[in-house]
């Protein structure tokens, strides 16, 4: 397995800034499927700790606005984020759990500020082939850190090309 942890270039201006993601070998019929890791819940109090005019930067595309709605997206990615050390613990319990299963795991800085406009990943709904995984079924898992994974099995190839016959 890969563990890559890629450190900031400069200094962070909050502590939970890490994102973190998982290559899992074989999922639902998929070979290497990306699964993104994220906290889906935290005290409402930790909302106001931060400063966002600081933390939150123009959209991506200039010639837009960004509506209360899209900002709010933005302010997700930051809380659905990872300090280090319970990226470190993830990671540790990943590895530890699940190395046979895994091909991956990937942990990396956010950029600051950070783009007004961007969807968090608990706005994304699960589909037919988007869903997440719920850490908090999983029998093992023990950590004190809310953990949900967002997966798109439309970005990975069935593990089992099907193909079509003519009679």
């Amino acid at each position: 397995m890969d563990v890559t942890i890629i450190p900031p270039d400069s200094e962070l201006p909050v502590e939970r800034a890490f994102s973190l993601s998982m290559t899992v070998r074989t999922f639902k019929g998929r070979r290497d499927v990306d699964i993104h890791l994220f906290r889906h819940t935290w005290n409402p109090a930790e909302e106001q700790d931060y400063d966002w005019d600081a933390l939150i930067g123009p959209p991506i595309a200039t010639d837009s606005s960004v509506s209360p709605a899209e900002l709010a997206g933005s302010r997700l990615v930051l809380l659905e984020s990872f300090t280090r050390e319970e990226r470190d613990l993830i990671v540790d319990f990943l590895t530890r759990q699940y190395q046979d299963r895994l091909t991956a795991i990937l942990s990396r800085p956010l950029t600051f500020p950070i783009p007004a406009g961007l969807t968090g990943l608990s706005q994304v709904r699960a589909g037919e082939n988007i869903g997440l995984v719920d850490f908090s079924r999983i029998r093992s898992y023990t950590l004190p850190i809310p953990l949900r994974g967002l997966y798109d099995l439309n970005q990975h190839k069935p593990i089992i090309a099907t193909t079509e016959t003519n009679p």
